[in-house]
């Protein structure tokens, strides 16, 4: 039992000393406002909100657009633009962005009435002929993911930015997801499905 105290005291002084500065985020940030927005709210719908994440997946992926770039995009997530914005960023700088982002509020978003049907059995119970997981697996029945586990806050996420990423998992431009889950579920997916599905998201709150 002593054992067990000793190893969750030390995985919790560990968390707290990984984490990033907010007011250092908040001051770093200033580059990523054209993109991502003042507040972290995107106005482009392709480019997305980074308001709410988690950190733990932000610096994750900060981490692995540097990583792109470094190899020549053959590990890592291959994105040039945001790729050469991570390239001078030291870890310190990504979790402390990572932090700041986290701390802010993501702006609301809805979902259409026209997919909400055929968007929630796709989402909460995926398709057993096709071998098709349910979304609500790995991101919960509000979308909001998980911290620990590395799964991302989809809920409120732009339309247009969701489609964009299923699409590259299921074409495999995009290759950085944990153990291929992604990559696994998207290439299951009708152009139909991921139009529905990115819709159906947004109003997941």
């Amino acid at each position: 039992m002593k054992k067990l105290a000793l190893i969750l005291s030390l995985l919790a002084s560990c968390s707290v000393w990984a984490q990033g500065n907010v007011e250092a985020g908040k001051a770093k940030s200033q580059t990523c406002v054209a993109c991502h927005g003042a507040d972290g709210n995107s106005l482009l719908t392709n480019y997305p909100k980074l308001a709410g994440q988690h950190a733990k997946y932000l610096e994750k992926q900060l981490k692995e657009l540097k990583l792109a770039m470094e190899t020549g995009g053959k590990q890592g997530r291959n994105e040039p633009v945001m790729g050469a914005m991570a390239m001078p960023l030291s870890e310190e700088d990504m979790a402390d962005l990572a932090a700041y982002y986290a701390s802010l509020p993501i702006s609301s978003n809805s979902t259409p009435e026209n997919v909400v049907e055929a968007g929630k059995v796709l989402y909460t119970a995926g398709d057993a002929e096709r071998g098709l997981t349910a979304c609500i697996a790995c991101h919960g029945p509000r979308g909001n993911g998980t911290e620990l586990s590395g799964f991302p806050k989809i809920s409120g996420q732009h339309a247009d930015y969701i489609k964009l990423q299923l699409e590259k998992f299921r074409d495999g431009s995009r290759a950085n997801d944990m153990n291929e889950m992604m990559r696994d579920v998207a290439k299951k997916l009708t152009d139909e499905d991921i139009d529905t599905l990115s819709k159906y998201v947004g109003g997941l709150h």
